[in-house]
C-alpha cells in the first residue's frame, strides 16, 4: 500500500530518465515549422488508384521523416476530382494560405506578410525529363502560385542503393556483396533505363558508375523513349563479355508505361527488376529537395521563424 509520500517499501519506484548533457543529449523530435511553404508533389503520367498510392506512400516517407509537414499531391493529366491536376492543388494551396492570414487578422493577430514560397513543387522523377519539367512549370505559370520547382531526384547514391535493391528483389544480383553466398541468376551486366533522351542518359550513368561499383559489373544507361537505345546497349554489353544481363528501370514508376518497359526487357532478351516505386529512399530525397529549396535542414526546422 502507497503512502502519503510514494509507494510503500519494496515495490519499485519509477523515476524519470535524466537528460543525457553534451553530445550524447538525446535530439528534441523534430517538427515542420509553423507556416512553412507546402510541399506539392508533381505526379507524371496517366493517373490510376496504383500510382495514386504510391505517391501517397512517397509522401507519407517525407512525412513520417518531418511531422507536421504540409504535404500535397498534383498530378500533370489529373482529372480535378480523384486526381486533382498540379495546378489545381497549387491555386488551392495559395488560397488556404491567404485565408489563413486573413482569419489570425481578424483575431487580433499581428501576422507578417509571408515572404517566401507558397509552395515548393518537387518533381517525382529519377532524372532530368525537359518535356515532363516543362509541363510542370507550365502548370506553376497556370495557377498563379507562388512556387518553387526543385531539380529532379537524381542522381543520388541513395538511387543507386534502391535499385540494387530492387534487382536483388527480382532475384538479378545478390542483396549484400560482404556475405558469401551466391545467386544462381544474377545477371553480369546491368542496362539502366531511363526517359528523358540523351541528357536523362547522362544523369542515369552517373547513378550507373555507382551501381556497378556496388554490383561489380558493368552498368550502361539507355533511354527508354529512344527508339532502339536499349538494344543496343545490351549489345554493347554482349560485346563485351557480358552474357546474362538485366533491366533495371531508372524510374519512380509513373513516368512510363509497364508496357513500354516490357517491351524494352523482351528487345533486349533479358528480364527486368521491378521500377523504383514508393523505396523510402525516394520519399527522403522528397523531402531533401524540399528543406534545401526553402534553406533548412531537418535539424534546423524548430528554430525557423515562420514564413
Amino acid at each position: 500500500m502507497s503512502s502519503p509520500t510514494g509507494p510503500a517499501s519494496g515495490l519499485p519506484v519509477r523515476m524519470p530518465r535524466p537528460r543525457q548533457p553534451g553530445r550524447h543529449r538525446r535530439p528534441e523530435p523534430v517538427v515542420a515549422p509553423e507556416g512553412a511553404a507546402a510541399l506539392v508533389l508533381a505526379v507524371p503520367g496517366t493517373p490510376s488508384s496504383a500510382i495514386r498510392g504510391l505517391a501517397e506512400e512517397v509522401v507519407s516517407i517525407a512525412r513520417s521523416e518531418l511531422p507536421g509537414l504540409d504535404a500535397r499531391i498534383g498530378f500533370l493529366d489529373g482529372d480535378d476530382a480523384e486526381h486533382p491536376t498540379l495546378s489545381g492543388v497549387l491555386a488551392h494551396t495559395v488560397a488556404q494560405r491567404a485565408q489563413r492570414l486573413e482569419l489570425a487578422r481578424a483575431a487580433g493577430r499581428e501576422v507578417e506578410e509571408p515572404t517566401g514560397p507558397a509552395a515548393v513543387v518537387v518533381p517525382l522523377l529519377a532524372g532530368p525529363d525537359n518535356a515532363l519539367v516543362q509541363r510542370i512549370r507550365q502548370a506553376i505559370e497556370e495557377s498563379g502560385a507562388a512556387a518553387e520547382l526543385t531539380d529532379v531526384l537524381g542522381p543520388h547514391p541513395l538511387l543507386a542503393e534502391a535499385l540494387h535493391v530492387r534487382l536483388s528483389e527480382a532475384g538479378l544480383a545478390r542483396a549484400d556483396r560482404a556475405r558469401l553466398f551466391t545467386v544462381a541468376t544474377a545477371a553480369d551486366g546491368i542496362v539502366l533505363a531511363t526517359v528523358g533522351g540523351e541528357e536523362a542518359v547522362q544523369a542515369a550513368g552517373i547513378t550507373g558508375m555507382l551501381l556497378a561499383a556496388r554490383l561489380a559489373v558493368p552498368v550502361m544507361a539507355a533511354a527508354l523513349d529512344v527508339e532502339g537505345s536499349v538494344a543496343s546497349v545490351a549489345e554493347q554489353l554482349r560485346g563485351s563479355g557480358s552474357a546474362q544481363l538485366a533491366l533495371a528501370p531508372y524510374l519512380v514508376g509513373p513516368e512510363a508505361p509497364q508496357e513500354l518497359l516490357d517491351a524494352a526487357a523482351k528487345e533486349a532478351g533479358c528480364a527486368s527488376a521491378e521500377a523504383l516505386g514508393a523505396y523510402p529512399a525516394i520519399g527522403k530525397l522528397v523531402l531533401s529537395k524540399y528543406t534545401t529549396a526553402l534553406g533548412i535542414s531537418p535539424q534546423q526546422t524548430q528554430g525557423v521563424a515562420p514564413r
